[in-house]
C-alpha cells in the first residue's frame, strides 16, 4: 500500500484542481475566440454587407434625382446648359458610387463565403452575391442605353420621348430598388440569424463557465472534506486518547486508520500509552514493596534522588505494635498474615494521609520519614505529629477489627502501639550494594527515633518525640515534657515530649494532668520529693492510670527512699535498645 504523506494529498487535490481550472480555462478560451470571430464577422462583414446594400438603395435614388434635374436643365428656355453639365457630373458621380457600394458588398459577402461558416449560410450568401452581381450589371447595361437614348432626345428637345425615357428610367430603378431591397431583407435574416447565433454561443460559453466552476468548486469541497475529515477524525480520537490519558486511563489504545503523519502520530501515541502503562504497572507492582512516592521520583525524576547521600534534616517515626508476641501466640501462619496486613494497613494509611515516606516494615514495626524532596522543611515536622495522632485514634478501631479477623480469644484487649519520632540531621540517599539499592536515611536521628518508640516500655506511653520535633511542630500540637534522658549510643541529655493531641483539642484533664505532671517533674528535678509526689498523685487523679506519671512517681519513692549522689541531675540513662 502507498503511504500518502498529508502534504502529498493536499498537493493533489491541489493539482487536481488547477488541472480542472486549466481545462475550463482552455474551454472557455476556446470558446470565447469563436464567439469573438463571430464578432468579428458580424461587424466587419455582415454589418457592413447589409450597409453596402442599404447605400445602394439610396444612391440609386440620388442618381435618379440628379437625372430628372438635367432634364430639368434642358427643357428651361434656353436651357440651362452649366446646370446641366453640373447635374450630369453629380449624376455620373452617383452612379460610380452605386458601383462602389455594390463591389463593398460584394467583397464582404465573398469575406464571408471564404470564411467558411455553416453551409447553410455560405449558400445564402452566394445566392445573394449573385443577387447582387446580376442585379448591377443588369441595371448598369439598361441605365447606360436609356442614358444614351435620353441624352439624344434632350438634345432634340422631343419632350413627349423624353417623358416616355423618363418613365422606362423610373422602372428601370424601381425593378432595381426591389431587387436590393429583397436582396438586403435577405441579408438582414443573416446578419439577424448571425447576431442570434453568436448570442447563444456566448450564452452556452456564460452557462459552461458556471458549470465547470461550480464543478471545480464542488470536487474541491468534496476533496477537502475528505481530507480533512482523514485528518480531522484521527486528530479527534488523539486527543480524545489524550484526555483520556490526563485523566489516567491507560487501557485502551487508538486504532491506526491512515498511514500519513497522522497515523504515525497516532502509532507514536500508543507506543507513549504502552510506556505509561509499563511504568503504570511498575509504579502499581513496586508500590507494594516500595512507597509509591520513592517510586515515581525513581521512574519519573531519577535525578532528584540522590545517589551518594546527602546531609538533611529529616523527621523520623518507628510504630511499634505492643503485645504482638502475645497477639501471635496459638495464630496459624495465614491467620497471622491477616493480622498482620491489617494491623499495617491501618497504621500506614495516616502516614500516607500526611504526606510522609514509608521506608520499610520490620516486623510489626514502621519506619517513616518526612522530608526533602517529599516534604518542606517547614512541614515536616508537624505532618508527623499529625499521622501519629491520626494512628494513636485509630487503635480502637484496629481492635476491633482484628477481633473480627481472627477470635476475641487470639487478641489482647491491651494491645496498642508504640510511637517514636525524632527530628534532626540525618544521611539521606540510595544506600546499598551494586545489585540492590534502598532510597532510605540513617544516623543518629533515626537511631533515636527508634529508641523513643522503645522507651515508651519504660515510661507506659503511646507516642514520645524529641523536643527538635515539638518546636518545628510550631505549636500545631499539645503536648507535655516526660523526662530527659540519654539512649543508648548517646551521651547528651535529649528532652523528651509526649503528644496528647492536636493544638486546641485538650480535655480539662488531660489540662489538668499536664500542669500537675509539668509541677512534678520540676519538683523530682530539684529533689523535692514530698511535693513532686503529691503534683503526680493529682495527675493521675485527674488520669487515673496515666503510664509517664505512675512511672515517674515510682521513681520519686525510690529516689525518696535512697536519696541519688549529689551529682545526679534528674538525667536517665536507658541503656537497653
Amino acid at each position: 500500500m502507498i503511504r500518502l504523506s498529508i502534504r502529498r494529498k493536499i498537493l493533489g487535490i491541489a493539482t487536481g484542481l488547477i488541472v480542472l481550472m486549466a481545462i475550463a480555462s482552455v474551454l472557455s478560451m476556446v470558446m470565447v475566440s469563436r464567439v469573438s470571430g463571430q464578432l468579428q464577422q458580424l461587424t466587419e462583414s455582415y454589418i457592413p454587407a447589409y450597409g453596402h446594400l442599404a447605400r445602394m438603395n439610396i444612391r440609386s435614388l440620388e442618381r435618379a434625382l440628379a437625372l430628372r434635374r438635367m432634364v430639368i436643365a434642358k427643357m428651361q428656355s434656353p436651357p440651362d446648359e452649366q446646370g446641366f453639365a453640373e447635374r450630369r457630373s453629380l449624376y455620373e458621380a452617383k452612379n460610380a458610387e452605386v458601383d462602389q457600394e455594390a463591389e463593398g458588398a460584394l467583397a464582404s459577402v465573398n469575406a464571408l463565403i471564404e470564411a467558411g461558416n455553416s453551409i447553410a449560410d455560405t449558400a445564402a450568401l452566394a445566392r445573394i452575391q449573385s443577387r447582387i452581381d446580376s442585379a448591377n450589371k443588369d441595371l448598369r447595361r439598361y441605365l447606360n442605353d436609356e442614358q444614351e437614348r435620353l441624352l439624344s432626345l434632350l438634345d432634340a428637345r422631343d419632350f413627349p420621348e423624353i417623358s416616355k425615357s423618363l418613365a422606362r428610367t423610373d422602372a428601370l430603378r424601381d425593378e432595381f430598388n426591389q431587387k436590393i431591397d429583397a436582396i438586403r431583407a435577405d441579408m438582414l435574416s443573416l446578419v439577424v440569424s448571425h447576431a442570434s447565433t453568436t448570442m447563444q454561443e456566448e450564452h452556452r460559453i456564460l452557462l459552461i463557465s458556471t458549470v465547470l466552476t461550480a464543478l471545480a468548486a464542488l470536487l474541491g469541497w468534496a476533496f477537502s472534506a475528505l481530507v480533512g475529515t482523514g485528518i480531522s477524525r484521527p486528530v479527534r480520537r488523539l486527543l480524545e486518547g489524550t484526555r483520556a490519558v490526563e485523566a489516567g486511563h491507560l487501557d485502551e489504545s487508538i486504532t491506526i486508520t491512515t498511514r500519513d503523519e497522522v497515523g504515525q502520530l497516532t502509532a507514536a501515541f500508543n507506543r507513549m500509552v504502552e510506556q505509561l502503562r509499563h511504568k503504570e504497572q511498575i509504579r502499581d507492582t513496586f508500590g507494594r514493596y516500595l512507597d509509591p512516592r520513592v517510586v515515581e521520583r525513581l521512574i519519573d525524576r531519577p535525578s532528584t534522588i540522590a545517589t551518594e547521600g546527602e546531609r538533611r534534616v529529616m523527621t523520623v517515626l518507628f510504630c511499634d505494635m505492643e503485645g504482638f508476641t502475645r497477639v501471635s501466640e496459638g495464630m496459624t501462619p495465614p491467620g497471622l498474615v491477616r493480622v498482620m496486613n491489617r494491623y499495617l494497613s491501618v497504621m500506614s494509611e495516616p502516614i500516607r494521609k500526611q504526606q510522609g515516606v514509608i521506608d520499610k516494615y520490620i516486623g510489626d514495626a514502621i519506619m517513616a520519614y518526612w522530608g526533602p524532596p517529599f516534604n518542606e522543611d517547614a512541614d515536616q515536622a508537624r505532618l508527623a505529629c499529625s499521622a501519629a495522632i491520626d494512628m494513636i485514634e485509630r487503635v480502637g478501631t484496629l481492635r476491633t477489627e482484628l477481633s473480627e479477623l481472627v477470635g476475641v480469644r487470639n487478641i489482647s484487649i491491651s494491645s496498642d502501639i508504640r510511637i517514636g519520632i525524632a527530628t534532626g540531621e540525618a544521611i539521606v540517599g540510595s544506600i546499598g550494594s551494586e545489585l540492590m539499592m534502598s532510597y532510605t536515611v540513617m544516623g543518629d536521628t533515626v537511631n533515636l527515633a527508634s529508641r523513643l518508640e522503645a522507651a515508651n516500655k519504660v515510661y507506659g506511653g503511646r507516642c514520645l518525640v524529641t523536643e527538635a520535633t515539638i518546636s518545628a511542630a510550631g505549636g500545631a500540637i499539645e503536648a507535655r515534657e516526660i523526662d530527659r534522658v540519654v539512649v543508648a549510643g548517646q551521651t547528651r541529655p535529649q528532652a523528651v515530649f509526649e503528644i496528647m493531641g492536636r493544638k486546641g483539642e485538650l480535655t480539662q484533664q488531660q489540662q489538668t494532668l499536664r500542669t500537675q505532671y509539668s509541677q512534678g517533674l520540676a519538683a523530682y528535678r530539684t529533689r523535692r520529693w514530698e511535693e513532686a509526689l503529691g503534683a503526680l498523685n493529682s495527675a493521675l487523679e485527674a488520669v487515673p492510670g496515666d503510664g509517664p506519671s505512675t512511672t515517674l512517681a515510682e521513681r520519686v519513692k525510690g529516689l525518696h527512699a535512697n536519696p541519688p549522689a549529689d551529682d545526679w541531675d534528674g538525667t536517665r540513662r536507658l541503656d537497653y535498645k
